[in-house]
């Protein structure tokens, strides 16, 4: 079956760095574009990055451009998005998302990996 299982959450101090992976299986990886989400207490889910199903394009939330950066190994069926001067702002459940590049109706989401930025 589909599992995308998100890992590499925890907790980190402010100006600190975080890697997130996702690990996907159960579809083929490489026909799907994949972005990561997060959901902040209170808020709304909202998009941080977005990389095509063939790593060549991507795309940043404004709060994520120059401090986070997507990345993706079709070889090993895995998303990434590295972090770095992680902001109290950045307190959020961060979950990963496989949209297929074509059909847009056909997509997964992973359960989330909880990241806290806290001193």
């Amino acid at each position: 079956q589909v599992q995308l299982v998100e890992s590499g959450g925890g907790l980190v101090q402010p100006g600190g760095s975080l890697r997130l992976s996702c690990a996907a299986s159960g579809f083929i990886f490489s026909f799907y574009d994949m972005s990561w989400y997060r959901q902040a207490p209170g808020k709304e889910r909202e998009l941080v990055a977005t990389i095509n199903s063939y790593g060549s394009i991507t795309k940043y939330a404004d709060s994520a451009k120059g401090r986070f950066t997507i990345s993706r190994d079709n070889a090993k069926n895995t998303v990434y998005l590295q972090m770095n001067s992680l902001k109290p702002e950045g307190t959020a459940v961060y979950f990963c998302k496989a949209a297929h590049r074509s059909l847009k109706s056909k997509y997964y989401w992973g359960q989330g990996t909880q990241v806290t930025v806290s001193p």
